[in-house]
């Protein structure tokens, strides 16, 4: 385990990686190596919380977990890792529930549920206009993969070239060039090429 302390040869607040705690902590720094024996007091000792955390992926949405320290605050919009049984989840929150209900940001020792959504893989939906018809597709991608404006894809048969993208925040970007991550986009509309 690491934790952050201030080292006597660097002359700041490092890194350490703890090598023994009993008979008093023994640390070693992870910037220049020096090893020395270190105060275990409550600033150091910081409790680390598993947080219910609920992670919905497309329609579907599974009960995980979070390990984060009590004393950590939490936003929507942060990314974090879920463990969900033998696996884990790259999510970003969307809710944040406490006893008072929901909100913005909190302690992760005041937070009852985190809601997240997965985004290491995510499903794109995507409406790509043929004259009068719409024709509804989906596209399975990587969270971080970037769609830009006025670029052409497939999807499945069907290639289209992007016209515009409805984000999540709710923008539009309409701009030939304009680019968002896939976790981002809650629509691409298009037509087809």
């Amino acid at each position: 385990m690491n934790i952050t302390l201030g080292c006597p040869v660097c002359g700041e607040e490092t890194e350490h990686l703890i090598l023994k705690e009993e008979k008093g902590r023994v640390v070693r720094c992870m910037r220049c190596g020096h090893v020395h024996r270190s105060a275990v007091t409550e600033a150091t000792q910081q409790k680390e919380l598993r947080i219910r955390t609920i992670v919905s992926k497309g329609g579907d949405s599974r009960v995980c977990t979070t390990e984060l320290p009590s004393d950590e605050e939490c936003h929507v919009g942060d990314l974090l890792v879920a463990e969900c049984g033998d696996t884990a989840a790259g999510v970003i929150i969307t809710s944040i529930e406490t006893a008072s209900g929901r909100v913005e940001k909190a302690r992760m020792r005041d937070i009852l549920t985190l809601w997240s959504r997965e985004i290491e893989h995510v499903i794109v939906r995507v409406s790509v206009h043929e004259g009068r018809l719409t024709l509804p597709l989906l596209i399975q991608t990587e969270g971080e993969e970037e769609f830009l404006v006025g670029s052409v894809h497939d999807a499945g048969k069907r290639r289209f070239r992007i016209s515009h993208m409805k984000l999540r925040d709710g923008r539009v970007l309409r701009e030939r060039g304009d680019r968002a991550a896939a976790r981002d986009i809650k629509r691409i509309y298009g037509y087809r090429t």
